[in-house]
């Protein structure tokens, strides 16, 4: 009870009547409540909890009535300072003392359960770290019994001779055959001091090994530095039959030397070496193989990393980073850095010089592209003598369409190796057409010829074959040099042609009658889309005939007022694959093989019966024959036509020609085939 209170109470008691036994009766209360506080922690330990709980409850009670009659009383006019008020006051503060008790006792024992329970926590607690201990000690003892079950000895490292060849070999002081027979131990420790014995003697056959090695060495030092000091004098000799070598062809310098490069190239560059110099060596003397590019470059990719040279380049990292903060790049720049990283070719590359019969060389320059991990090929071809530039032959020498197709459907526009496509997705490139003109083409005879064969289902990684590039070099070569050779005959023959001349060899001259009076007019260029865009080649389209990689011309050709006009399809595989002609004639109206059954047969006598007009072996006249064929055929085709007997003067087109038959069968063919020496036109 605080201070003020009882100040309260003491005043209140004192207005009342008796307040002098009142107050000493308080006084008297005060003291036993001091005595019961003082004695509350012993008495604690005897009182009952639901005791407590019943007094606690029924004090409450008597309070709530006491504080209920109190009202009634002052409801029923009572003074303030009533006796009977001041009864039912007294009481009610006894009762409120009654209640602090038993709050205080209810703490009490709250404080003593809490006590009680931290002690046994803290005595499991002890008991838990107790079973812990135990537990360790169990772990480390069983460890330790699992390294003394599987402890081995050094000695079972050791490969001792075997048991017979032990007693066989081994001294009587060292073996004790009636000691070691009957104990496995002492056996044991024999073997051993045998090994050790042996061991010794091969020490000391060491000693005298390297005593040996040393004097070899000596011996082949001096004969070493006796060769240095004849280097000069060789070098000297080397140098002074250069003139000699140049003469019979022997470059033995040359030869060590590009030997030397050769070592720095990488695995697909050096097979391609390797095989091109075999076979220029057994098979094909006009075939030559040099190395360009940047030696030094080549060597530090190919030398490891220096310490030294990691302290630079830390150092280099470093300064980079700084600029790179300074300059905070863009996405789009980052990404341009790594496609060029990405599309980065080795320093050194390989040029192959293909020299013809006629004079001509065809350079061929082959890269590699490290990180693609594919080569690439460009071209250049030199004549002997300068060639007539003529327009529509500006495709023919040209690297994507020299090479095209030079095996079945291989274009070099996208790369072989399938792993780039994943690489390409990571820094944006959509296809490898777009870098072919600064990077090369990589056709697939090229990696072929670098031995680069790529993973397939049944096979795994990327592999470098020298077997591979051997079996395709002999092959390769020849097509190489005749695809040359076909496109040089073909750059000589359009620079006639444009000029309205058709160039036909002494040796093709019996394919045609003396006579002929259609003339070539016009010889151009076409595009694949004028050529699909025209009406009389759609059943060539339709059928597949004209690709993309195809090269495609116009022939107009004349006499009098009609005019035809004849669409070619030349392949870059030509002449082996000859060239396609579609015709349609402009003359009293427009037809084409597609309407008119002549027209059909004239197509026929060009590209079905094409064997006729190979000429001599390997047949690049073919083109320019098949041209002066079309031109006979307009011929027999205009004389032969019938004449309107109602016009009167001489004919437009009077009959040159000898033809047994004009026209035959019921879709009055007219006879387009030429027979020699006779000198007449048949039907086939």
């Amino acid at each position: 009870m605080s201070s003020d209170a009882l100040k309260k109470r003491k005043s209140k008691v004192l207005r009342s009547e008796g307040g002098t036994a009142e107050i000493k009766r308080g006084r008297g209360e005060l003291d036993q409540h001091d005595v019961r506080v003082y004695n509350e922690e012993v008495e604690l330990e005897s009182r009952d909890p639901e005791q407590d709980y019943l007094q606690y409850k029924k004090s409450c009670e008597n309070l709530a009535k006491l504080m209920s009659e109190i009202q009634k009383l002052k409801a029923g006019g009572a003074k303030e300072g009533c006796a009977e008020v001041e009864q039912k006051r007294m009481q009610s503060c006894i009762h409120f003392m009654n209640l602090k008790r038993l709050n205080r006792l209810a703490h009490m024992q709250l404080k003593k359960g809490r006590d009680e329970t931290h002690e046994a926590k803290q005595k499991v607690d002890v008991l838990h770290l107790q079973l812990q201990n135990l537990l360790y000690e169990v772990m480390h003892l069983q460890k330790e019994i699992s390294k003394c079950l599987e402890f081995k000895s050094k000695h079972e490292e050791i490969d001792l001779v075997s048991e017979e060849e032990f007693y066989q070999e081994a001294p009587q002081e060292i073996s004790r055959p009636n000691l070691t027979k009957n104990d496995p131990h002492q056996l044991t420790l024999a073997r051993l001091d045998w090994e050790l014995e042996q061991r010794k003697r091969l020490a000391e056959k060491y000693k005298e090994s390297q005593a040996t090695k040393e004097k070899i060495q000596k011996s082949i030092e001096v004969k070493k530095e006796h060769l240095r000091s004849l280097q000069p004098g060789l070098n000297a000799i080397m140098q002074a039959s250069v003139p000699v070598q140049d003469y019979l062809s022997m470059p033995f310098e040359q030869i060590q030397k590009q030997a030397e490069v050769a070592r720095h190239l990488p695995p697909p560059l050096y097979v391609l070496f390797v095989q091109a110099n075999a076979y220029g060596q057994a098979c094909d003397k006009n075939l030559s193989v040099s190395i360009s590019g940047d030696v030094d470059e080549a060597r530090a990719l190919s030398k490891p990393p220096d310490d030294s040279q990691d302290d630079e380049s830390d150092s280099d990292a470093e300064e980079e980073q700084e600029k790179t903060k300074r300059r905070r790049p863009t996405t789009g720049g980052q990404l341009d850095d790594k496609r060029r990283e990405m599309l980065k070719r080795h320093p050194l590359s390989l040029c192959l010089d293909l020299k013809c019969k006629d004079g001509s060389i065809l350079h061929l320059y082959f890269y590699y592209l490290m990180n693609l991990n594919i080569m690439t090929v460009k071209t250049k071809v030199s004549t002997f003598t300068e060639l007539i530039t003529a327009i529509s032959a500006g495709e023919l020498l040209k690297s994507d369409t020299l090479l095209s197709c030079l095996y079945t459907s291989d274009q070099g526009r996208e790369t072989p190796n399938p792993a780039n496509r994943y690489q390409f997705d990571k820094v944006g490139i959509v296809s490898f057409s777009d870098y072919v003109e600064e990077l090369g083409y990589p056709f697939m005879w090229v990696q072929n010829l670098g031995g680069l064969q790529y993973p397939s289902e049944s096979s795994e990684g990327v592999l470098v074959g020298s077997s591979l590039s051997a079996n395709h070099m002999e092959n390769t070569m020849k097509l190489l040099r005749g695809r040359v050779q076909s496109r040089l005959a073909l750059q000589k023959q359009f620079a006639s042609i444009e000029n309205c001349i058709i160039p036909v060899s002494s040796d093709c001259q019996h394919l045609f009658p003396a006579k002929i009076i259609s003339r070539l007019a016009r010889w151009t260029t076409i595009s694949h889309q004028e050529y699909m865009d025209l009406p009389y080649t759609r059943h060539v389209t339709d059928a597949g005939l004209a690709k993309e990689t195809d090269l495609y011309f116009m022939a107009v050709l004349e006499r009098g007022t009609a005019r035809l006009q004849a669409a070619v399809v030349l392949s870059p595989r030509y002449p082996e694959i000859p060239p396609l002609f579609s015709v349609s004639l402009s003359w009293k109206g427009e037809c084409s093989g597609r309407t008119d059954d002549n027209l059909r047969a004239m197509e026929s006598e060009i590209n079905v019966f094409k064997n006729e007009l190979q000429g001599p072996r390997p047949g690049h006249q073919l083109l320019t024959n098949q041209i002066q064929r079309l031109c006979v055929c307009l011929d027999v085709y205009l004389e032969t036509e019938g004449q309107d007997d109602g016009v009167e003067g001489p004919r437009e087109f009077p009959r040159e020609k000898m033809c047994l038959r004009t026209v035959r069968g019921p879709n009055r063919l007219k006879p387009f085939k030429y027979n020699h020496p006779q000198g007449f036109f048949s039907h086939r």
